[in-house]
Parts: C-alpha cells; sequence; structure tokens
C-alpha cells in the first residue's frame, strides 16, 4: 500500500502543489495583518496574537513556495483538485492561529471548528458571548468568510499568471457545479471581474448599513458575512439585535439576494442587461420561489404565530404587525435559502408547520456560481423536468425528449452528475445524522446539525436551534460537523474524489 502511494503520488506535480499551499498561505497571512489594526485601535492584547499568527502564517508560506520551484507549471485536474481541497486545509489550519495565539479560543477543536465555519461560509459557532470578544478577532473572524467566500483559489487565479501559472485546472475543481458561464473567455479575467463585483458590492453595502443606522465596525463586519452568505454577526443576538431598525434588515435582505445569485447574472444587471436576468429559469425559480415561500410564513407568523414570538417582532405599534410579519418572514426564508444565517427570530417557535417549512428549505441552497452553499436551485429545476420527462417516456417509450433549460438541451452527462450528486448528498445527510445520534445527539438535533452543516447553512433545529449554538457538542461532532463543512463547500465531488482508488492510480 506504501509503494503504491509513493508510486501514485510519483505522477503528480508536487512541488506545484505546495508552491500554490505557499501562495494560499501568504495571501492569507496578510489578511491577518489587515485585523491588527482593529486591536491597535481598541488597545487590545489580542493584537500581538493576531499579527504573531499573521507572522508565522506567511513564514511557513514563504518556505512552500521558495522550496518548491516547479519544473512545470502545467496543472492537471487531478493537481487542481488537490490543491483546492488541500489549500481550504491550509486556510483552516492556518486561519485558526489568531484564536490560538490570542487565546480567545484556547482549544484546538474549537478554534479549527470556527475557523472553518468561516471559511466554509456556514456561520456556525461555539463562540457563547460573541460581544465580550476582541474586535480584532471579530474582524478576522468575518474575514475567513469573506475570503471563503468566493473562494481565496479564485483571488489566487488572478494572480497567478505573474507566477507563469495557468488557472484554469483550479477553476474548474473550485467551482464544480452545473454552471460553465464565464464573463471572458480568459479564465484569469474571469476571476478579477468576479472579484471586483465581491468588493464593490460589500463596499456598497457597507455604506448603506453606516448610512441605516450600525455603526462602521459592524458595518464592515454585517457587510463581509452577508456577501460572502457566511452570517458570523458581531452581536450575540445576530440580526435580531437590529429589530428596532427595519432598514438595517431590509438592506440585509436585498444583499442576501444578491450573494445567492448567480455571480454573471450580477454582472450582467450591473452592465444593464436586465432581460438576461429574467431570462434565466434559475434566477426566476430562485427570485420567485423566495417570495412565495416567505408569503406562507408571513400568514403563519401573523395568525398562528407562539404568543412567545411577541418579544422577537420589534415595536408592532410603531412599524405595524403586518410588517413586522413581512420582514421577519422574507428575512429567515432569504437568510435560510442562501444558506446565510443570519436571524432576527427563532424560525422553530412559529409552529410545527413552519419548522418543517425551513428544514425544506435546508435542501435548497441559492444560484450555481453564487458565494451560496446547498444543492443549488439550478440543480433541483433539472431534476424536476428530468422527472417529469419520465413520465412522458412511459406513455411515449421511443420517444426522444431532452431535458430543456433557458431553451436550451442538456447534455445527458450533466443530468446524470446532478442526479449523482443529490442522490450521493442526501445519503451523506442520512449517514450523517445517525452519526451525530452516536456522538450523543437526540434524533432532531442529530437531523438538524447535519442539514445545516452539509448545506453550510448555520443555524438549525433541535439543540442547534437559531438562538443556539455548537458549542455544547462533543469534540468528534465538532471534528465531523467540520469534515461536512468542507465537503459541503466544495460541492462534495471536489473532496470525495480524493478517498477512489482510481484517483490515485498512474493512467
Amino acid at each position: 500500500m506504501k509503494d503504491y502511494l509513493i508510486d501514485a503520488m510519483s505522477t503528480l506535480n508536487t512541488k506545484i502543489i505546495f508552491r500554490f499551499l505557499g501562495i494560499t498561505a501568504i495571501l492569507n497571512g496578510f489578511f491577518m495583518f489587515i485585523a491588527v489594526p482593529f486591536s491597535m485601535y481598541h488597545d487590545e492584547i489580542a493584537k500581538w496574537g493576531i499579527l504573531s499568527a499573521g507572522i508565522i502564517t506567511v513564514i511557513i508560506g514563504l518556505l512552500l513556495y521558495f522550496f518548491n520551484k516547479p519544473t512545470s507549471t502545467n496543472i492537471q485536474k487531478k493537481e487542481g483538485y488537490l490543491i483546492v481541497t488541500l489549500g481550504w486545509l491550509t486556510l483552516s489550519l492556518t486561519g485558526m492561529l489568531p484564536y490560538l495565539f490570542s487565546g480567545v479560543i484556547p482549544n484546538i477543536t474549537n478554534a479549527f471548528f470556527e475557523t472553518i465555519s468561516g471559511y466554509s461560509t456556514t456561520g456556525s459557532s461555539i463562540l457563547t458571548d460573541i460581544e465580550s470578544m476582541p474586535k480584532g478577532i471579530l474582524f478576522w473572524r468575518s474575514a475567513t468568510h469573506w475570503i471563503g467566500g468566493m473562494g481565496i483559489i479564485v483571488l489566487t487565479i488572478a494572480i497567478l499568471p505573474l507566477l507563469g501559472i495557468g488557472g484554469m485546472q483550479l477553476f474548474m475543481a473550485e467551482a464544480p457545479g452545473p454552471s460553465t458561464d464565464k464573463l471572458h473567455p480568459r479564465i484569469t479575467d474571469t476571476a478579477k471581474r468576479l472579484y471586483l463585483i465581491y468588493v464593490t458590492l460589500t463596499f456598497a453595502q457597507f455604506l448603506l448599513l453606516k448610512f441605516a443606522g450600525m455603526t462602521w465596525f459592524d458595518a464592515i463586519n454585517h457587510a463581509m458575512a452577508t456577501m460572502s452568505t457566511g452570517g458570523f454577526s458581531t452581536k450575540n443576538n445576530s440580526v435580531a439585535f437590529y429589530n428596532n431598525l427595519p432598514l438595517v434588515q431590509y438592506i440585509i435582505i436585498f444583499f442576501m439576494l444578491i450573494a445567492g445569485t448567480n455571480f454573471v447574472l450580477t454582472y450582467f444587471a450591473l452592465k444593464g442587461k436586465i432581460q438576461k436576468v429574467f431570462r434565466s429559469e434559475e434566477f426566476t425559480y430562485y427570485l420567485f420561489g423566495i417570495i412565495a415561500v416567505a408569503s406562507i410564513v408571513t400568514l403563519l407568523i401573523y395568525f398562528f404565530q407562539d404568543p412567545n414570538l411577541q418579544t422577537t417582532i420589534a415595536h408592532p405599534m410603531v412599524f405595524g404587525r403586518e410588517e413586522s410579519a413581512i420582514r421577519h418572514a422574507l428575512f429567515m426564508v432569504t437568510s435560510i435559502v442562501t444558506t446565510t444565517g443570519f436571524v432576527t427570530a427563532d424560525f422553530t417557535m412559529w409552529s410545527f408547520f413552519a419548522t418543517g417549512i425551513f428544514f425544506a428549505l435546508f435542501f435548497t441552497g441559492g444560484s450555481a456560481g453564487s458565494t451560496s452553499g446547498g444543492v443549488k436551485v439550478v440543480r433541483h429545476i433539472v431534476m424536476l423536468k428530468n422527472s417529469f420527462l419520465e413520465f412522458k417516456k412511459a406513455l411515449h417509450p421511443n420517444a426522444i425528449i431532452p431535458v430543456r433549460y433557458d431553451g436550451k438541451a442538456v447534455n445527458k452527462n450533466i443530468v446524470f452528475n446532478i442526479i449523482s450528486f443529490f442522490i450521493i448528498y442526501m445519503l451523506i445527510f442520512i449517514m450523517s445524522s445517525v452519526i451525530f445520534t452516536f456522538f450523543g445527539l437526540d434524533f432532531i438535533s442529530a437531523l438538524g446539525a447535519a442539514a445545516s452543516s452539509l448545506g453550510n447553512i448555520g443555524p438549525a433545529i433541535g439543540s442547534v436551534s437559531p438562538v443556539d449554538n455548537f458549542s455544547h457538542l462533543s469534540n468528534g461532532a465538532k471534528w465531523f460537523c467540520s469534515f461536512l463543512m468542507l465537503i459541503g463547500r466544495l460541492e462534495l465531488f471536489t473532496v470525495l474524489i480524493l478517498f477512489t482508488p482510481f484517483f490515485w492510480r498512474k493512467n
């Protein structure tokens, strides 16, 4: 077995893999340096821990970079999958250093959980008193979201030409979903445009949130968490803290919708090509699906809500009970569908039916090509269309009827890939739920933890509901959650393919 692995590794361009991991660590370290001024401004001891973590991370990156000069800069698919998976692990292992060195999260298990929850844009947390955390650490915590949201891999693709390295294989591994749209025929230009949109929208939301009543620090943190569909907040009560500022919540709703939309469509919208946006089947189902579900939830809140929920509906006499019901329903539905995970109220208190609706939304996801996690809307569309076609074929067995999406026939291989993805996704969810019961969670909590971690959602049901967190889980359960967050963020195949024997064969 050992000889087999050595033989398999000899066929890989290991130097380019390690060199890329070095670049990833260097960039991660420089992002840590950005968090230092926030700690210095508030005169926090944590600044030394963050600074030390950044220096060590950059040194690790430089060593990996300069001691691995490749003879060939060609990246094949195998190297691409390894680089993306190992790159995410490199981010998480180095990204937890600020927590450890500052002493804010001294436990390695908890530090790794919080870190990979950030980079995977899941938003699950083990922190019980967020508002007591140092400002520099809170900024770093939000920054892990922002880095992971679009993918530091894409950022690196944008600068790889300067290093003499091609990036197409990396982009294919980082975005393994069914969407193949590109803004520009050159992949590096695509990455640059994606990040330009990402940065611009983040800055725009920051300004609007500041104008709406947030402090500048809270505004920048919530903007980063929104555009990455992450969900880390600087407040213990998440966005429920701003229930008396409806404008803040409406702004976040708007940007959650954008973040959950295919960034290619966002690019077209910014270019004034609105027709292209509404011609997209995925966007139509995504937008009107949210509106439809939010309408149902609004009625549940307004007519059948638990009496205890009155405390979460902000100033009903001032803003109107109807407006509050609409706002909370739209916010929570958008938050779960886009897998952002911000919270304005505990949806598990909105009747069993409402809880069932939100649990179903755990398996929806946003659009392909967005920062959202989950199954993705386009996969559901293709699977439903294929299922209806099977009924037609039962009546007309000799008919050749292709699945059509956006008016074009979908290749059978893509249909099979989507069906395979969904089957594997559900199998992992079922097995994970059972595994969580082994770790001591009750059945409802096990379902919630599995669905939330795999879908990169954050809040769940049971003991990990929107008003609870993951701090009470055992160490084993936290490590398993971390694994699910990773494979969920990279859409299963990118990571799971590494566990197959044929990946390591020579040919």
